[in-house]
């Protein structure tokens, strides 16, 4: 089997091409994938995967340049929820079609032109989602025809389309070429489960089921994820995602800054922001997440920001207390890292976000210091012993 592709990760990278020498599990359905279409594909593809098979429940990823920008296993949305992600209140979603509006919603901002993963067969409804968004292209195992047709029509008919066949195993050795170089490893087959929560190091040793399952959810897509990375979820959902980082401090105040516009979205402040009439839905995107933000803003940016919403100059920030206590009020978010915390400064961040509960390999130097800075926040944390490196 052979896919030709647009061409490598750059233009000037002509000679494309995806080969298999044996059956091929990947058919090219529709569009013209490029080099890094089919890398997120995959990539994807094995992420949710993996939630199905953990949770038990259809999962859908946003996937952008090899690392999820969001992931998610299906679930009920709220309504306050479906407002500050600009999805109609009265629209009836299939479980899949909620697994990918949670996905979507984790940043959308970094979703902007993602590549889409379901583990489930498409249906209408998550057609129809996607018809709205700006997207690259969908991975799922099957299609039905009326979903298909909608698909088919985005991008002008060019909107990438794969499909994947669910019983397909990798080998047990992978390989790649790098500077013409050949490196072999087992390929990881490591399904997270429960049990790699059992030890609990910490004073506070309760963790939940509906936690267990976020945990999983959270780790899990770490094992996607390039490396540092470290995931806050909530619900089912990875909110925060902090990936590729060379410290460990870095992925958690990335993973910490994008948990918090996410949940500061569904402030009342920004449920009742106004947009002017015939707005883009891709330009109200952008203009929530800079109101989340806005006490990063000054100048310019801050005024178009008022100039683009209605009310004007009128419009009225989220305070840095009324901040605070909005993110102090969820319960159940949920910290994991694909390596250990080698300092207690990461467990200070996730606490300072509203964290209550975290998963970390253990093993550092400094283990009996990090236990101690969750212990004063009244953190249960769980040493896996496992860690979750991609590259």
């Amino acid at each position: 089997m052979e896919i030709s592709l647009k061409y490598g990760c750059n233009p000037n990278q002509a000679h494309a091409r995806v080969v298999s020498h044996d059956a091929s599990p990947l058919t090219l359905v529709n569009g013209a994938p490029s080099y890094i279409n089919v890398l997120d594909a995959l990539r994807g593809w094995q992420l949710v995967r993996d939630l199905r098979a953990a949770v038990r429940k259809p999962a859908a990823a946003s996937f952008k340049h090899v690392s999820p920008a969001g992931a998610a296993v299906a679930g009920p949305l709220s309504d306050d929820f479906r407002r500050a992600h600009f999805y109609n209140l009265d629209d009836d979603l299939s479980p899949v079609a909620a697994a990918y509006a949670k996905a979507r919603s984790s940043d959308r901002v970094a979703s902007f032109g993602d590549f889409v993963a379901v583990s489930e067969p498409v249906d209408i409804t998550l057609a129809s989602l996607l018809k709205l968004e700006v997207s690259d292209g969908i991975i799922a195992p099957d299609y039905d025809d009326d979903a298909l047709a909608v698909l088919k029509t985005k991008k002008g008919g060019k909107y990438v389309i794969l499909q994947m066949d669910p019983l397909y195993e990798p080998p047990a050795v992978e390989s790649r070429t790098e500077f013409g170089l050949t490196l072999e490893q087992d390929h990881n087959d490591l399904l997270p489960d429960p049990s790699m929560f059992a030890n609990v190091a910490t004073q506070n040793k309760t963790i939940p089921d509906d936690v267990i399952e976020t945990m999983l959810v959270a780790t899990i897509t770490l094992k996607h994820t390039q490396s540092n990375s470290v995931a806050i979820g909530y619900q089912g959902q990875a909110v925060g995602i902090g990936a590729g980082q060379q410290s460990r401090i870095a992925c958690t105040r990335l993973c910490c800054e994008k948990t918090e516009r996410f949940l500061l979205k569904q402030h009342p402040k920004a449920l009742n922001l106004k947009f002017h009439d015939g707005m883009k839905r891709s330009d109200m995107v952008n203009l929530m997440d800079m109101f989340v933000r806005y006490d990063e803003l000054w100048g310019d940016e801050a005024n178009h920001l008022k100039d683009m919403i209605e009310g004007g100059r009128g419009v009225e920030a989220i305070t840095p207390d009324e901040r605070k206590a909005w993110l102090m009020g969820f319960d159940g978010l949920v910290c994991s890292s694909d390596a250990f915390f080698p300092f207690r400064d990461n467990i200070d961040r996730v606490a300072r976000s509203g964290v209550k509960y975290v998963v970390q390999a253990g093993g550092s130097a400094r283990d009996e210091e990090v236990i101690a800075a969750a212990d004063e926040h009244g953190i249960a944390m769980a040493m896996s012993g496992v860690r979750l490196f991609l590259h």
